[in-house]
């Protein structure tokens, strides 16, 4: 009995925590159905007395969010394929290439990290103005493409695969590109998974950036889209809610499909001497 206790406890517990991280989400979702004369009304109701779905439907034909939504996704995919790759490159390289110029190299990208990006933006900008890429997509594309965080990753888990078996790889005529295409990126699936998850979530979150580089209403990304939304004075608050639920759905897709894989993979299963 005591033991069956010591469960009941931490599990009962968990719940609530649980349901306190819930109420604000359900209150959330539920309040983007409401029409914007119940939603201060008092006493607060959590569910809508009049179900319209006005504010996803104005938010998205009067704010042209198709628009909004395409150039978010093309930022957030082209700017994953290339972090990932570029990334898994770099991560190889400095893994399994042992020069002291290398681990220099090393030791300056993990440098950058203890610069706030606020810090690296001012002099970004100046070389964005300088190709010709200010007021594009490209000039919020290219700029994020190399993370040092994604190259750690890749380099740590390149780390743990046994030199041994490269050359095992070499002396049955493999090249470097065939090793790296054919043996190193299989074994880093997870890797990919979750640097890929990353960097689509701080692509498509991404605000401060984009409101530097762009100027063009019609190549605004979703968050500088739900910030037009609100007004000077008066604020459209069922048609924000309706639009911050849409720039959610592809979070939690990208949530629902890699779940699994990142939960039943071992980030770690890199072959180990």
């Amino acid at each position: 009995m005591t033991k069956s206790l010591r469960w009941v406890a931490p599990t009962t517990l968990t719940w609530i925590l649980a349901a306190l991280f819930l109420i604000p989400v359900l209150w959330f979702l539920l309040s983007s159905f409401k029409p914007g004369s119940e939603l201060f009304t008092w006493p607060l109701r959590m569910f809508p007395e009049d179900w319209t779905l006005s504010g996803y439907r104005t938010a998205w034909e009067r704010y042209d969010f198709q628009q909004y939504f395409l150039n978010t996704a093309v930022v957030a995919v082209v700017t994953t394929v290339f972090t990932v790759f570029v990334s898994a490159c770099t991560g190889f390289a400095l893994a399994k290439y042992h020069s002291r110029w290398v681990q220099g190299f090393f030791l300056c990208i993990l440098a950058t990290t203890m610069l706030p990006t606020e810090v690296i933006m001012p002099s970004t900008f100046s070389v964005i103005l300088g190709l010709g890429l200010y007021n594009s997509l490209a000039g919020i594309i290219i700029p994020s493409i190399i993370t040092a965080t994604g190259i750690f990753m890749f380099r740590q888990f390149f780390t743990t695969v046994p030199d041994e078996l490269l050359e095992a790889a070499r002396i049955d005529g493999a090249g470097e590109f065939r090793i790296f295409f054919k043996l190193m990126l299989p074994i880093a699936r997870p890797i990919i998974a979750v640097l890929a998850i990353f960097s689509f979530q701080w692509r498509w979150n991404d605000y401060i950036w984009p409101l530097l580089v762009l100027n063009d209403p019609e190549k605004y990304t979703l968050q500088l889209a739900l910030r037009s939304i609100v007004g000077a004075e008066n604020i459209d608050w069922s048609v924000l809610l309706g639009a911050s639920v849409i720039s959610l759905i592809p979070m939690v897709l990208l949530f629902l499909v890699f779940r699994r894989q990142i939960m039943n993979s071992d980030i770690n299963s890199g072959l180990k001497d």
